[in-house]
This record gives structure tokens, sequence and C-alpha cells, in this order.
């Protein structure tokens, strides 16, 4: 039997919800940036890679460990 930790699928989704939120905030400032391409591009790749750690964190929290 396994036990899940809720805390980390918290956490996980937690930083989730803060990654897509700097993504869309960072969009409507982007139009007044020097260059909104490459400015958008940085911030497209961190908040795909805390995304992705986030899906991590969720995985493995739901997963659990043995009892």
């Amino acid at each position: 039997m396994r036990r899940r930790n809720w805390r980390i699928v918290i956490v996980g989704f937690v930083l989730l919800a803060s990654a897509l939120g700097f993504f869309f905030y960072m969009q409507s400032i982007a139009p007044q940036s020097n260059d909104p391409a490459t400015l958008l591009q940085t911030v497209g790749t961190v908040a795909g890679a805390v995304g992705a750690i986030s899906l991590v964190m969720i995985i493995f929290g739901l997963i659990g460990k043995r009892l």
C-alpha cells in the first residue's frame, strides 16, 4: 500500500498556477519591451521549466511512498 504525499501535490499545483500566471502576465507586458520576441522566448522557457517541475512533483506526490 502506498501513502500519497499531499504536501508535494499542493506545492506542485501552486507552482503550476504561478508559472501560468507569470506567463500570461508577461504577455501583457511584452508589447512595451524593446525586443518582445526574445522576452517571450525567455519567459516561455522559464515558465515551461517551472511547469515541468511542478508536474513531476504532482506525479511523485500522487504515487506516494510505501508504508
